[in-house]
């Protein structure tokens, strides 16, 4: 009964996306249904019996996900970032298309004093200064983001009194079409807290803009972190990226051609480098939540390629009813083989879109606190 609910929200879900983009104009019409498509596709979901055949080789991996470990919104959320219960099952068209709160004003990272002590939203890049190669005008619409759209970061802080174990960067899923915050980032930040990890959430830039420049974006957050590191109680070095679906393919692309000394400059000339980009955006793992390291809807099982990208320690998440199913596992395989430390949980007959939800985020944390450790 449980699955069959899911799969329905996750049909529906689809659904209310193409209702919210729907309004494109035709010049950005053809990326759009693009992204429509792939969720449309990935809503689809396997015959049982195909997802049984699969599992008869499963062992350790393969687990009956939970709902029962799964955190709702905490008492000490301001209203704005009520999210729920968390559960899948609670998940309604409001929730996935509702938009984080932006910074108050002009705050930025570097204009603004980071508060640890509070959820703080900070815009990434100085007003006009963000490295862009894609020109977005006022006559283009139908995007989920206004044409004036600002990349930002919300810090969400461990609880007081608690000794944060490091950091993690959260980046949300929603086909480069929207951004799932209060269905993917939020409840996962807040069970993460749980666990004694500071958590930031990158509102990173969508279509029209490119995948490239999102992930500088993903850069600039563990750029901000680094810098802060003493502020916000963690080693520089403790740093995780997460993303979910579109939001893992984004952080996969941030650490293959965008960290380490990777600045706007790259991307566009006419960046003029500030006092952040000369902290290298160095990540110690990466969480791929129903992702994988590639394009959108297409992994990269090329291991020349993916060895470029000197890649860290990685953690996979998904279900076994997801379209992707076999290439995460794929690629799940290629990594291991190269070397790269890795860990995976694989949900039985759990779709593709669950958030926190599953209970897969305390082995995370474990996990995670472990290659911190090493």
């Amino acid at each position: 009964m449980r699955t069959n609910i899911i799969r329905a929200l996750i049909i529906a879900m689809a659904a209310f996306s193409c209702t919210a983009c729907g309004s494109a104009k035709k010049d950005s019409n053809n990326n759009l249904e693009s992204g429509i498509s792939a969720i449309q596709k990935a809503s689809e979901v396997k015959k049982d019996s195909d997802s049984m055949d699969k599992n008869e080789n499963k062992t350790d991996d393969l687990r009956e996900g939970t709902s029962s470990q799964t955190v709702a919104t905490p008492k000490d959320f301001p209203k704005d970032y009520d999210y729920g219960s968390g559960q899948i099952t609670g998940w309604s068209r409001e929730e996935m298309l509702k938009k984080m709160p932006a910074p108050r004003e002009n705050e930025t990272v570097l204009n603004t004093k980071p508060d640890s002590e509070k959820i703080q939203a900070l815009y990434l890049w100085e007003e006009g200064k963000a490295p862009a190669k894609t020109k977005f005008t006022k006559d283009m619409t139908g995007y989920f983001d206004e044409w004036d759209f600002r990349p930002y970061v919300t810090a969400i802080p461990v609880k007081s009194g608690v000794k944060p174990k490091g950091a993690v960067v959260l980046m949300a899923g929603g086909a480069y079409q929207f951004r799932g915050n209060y269905t993917d980032s939020l409840p996962t930040a807040a069970a993460l807290r749980e666990y004694g990890f500071q958590t930031f959430i990158v509102d990173y830039r969508l279509e029209p803009y490119s995948q490239e420049e999102g992930a500088l974006d993903v850069a600039r957050t563990v750029r901000f972190i680094r810098k802060n590191a003493d502020v916000y109680g963690i080693d520089k070095d403790d740093i995780a990226v997460m993303g979910f679906s579109a939001g893992g393919i984004q952080a996969g692309e941030f650490l293959m051609h965008y960290d380490e000394k990777v600045t706007g400059v790259e991307l566009d000339k006419s960046y003029v480098p500030d006092e952040l980009d000369k902290i290298p955006a160095h990540a110690s793992a990466d969480g791929m939540i129903y992702s994988f390291y590639g394009r959108l809807s297409v992994g990269n099982m090329d291991k020349t390629w993916l060895a470029e990208g000197n890649l860290p320690p990685t953690f996979y998440v998904y279900g076994t009813e997801d379209p992707f199913y076999d290439q995460f596992e794929q690629q799940y395989k290629v990594i291991r083989k190269m070397g790269i430390k890795t860990k995976r949980i694989v949900l039985n007959g759990w779709p593709h879109g669950f958030g926190a939800d599953g209970g897969w985020v305390k082995d995370y944390a474990a996990w995670l606190q472990d290659i911190f450790n090493s």
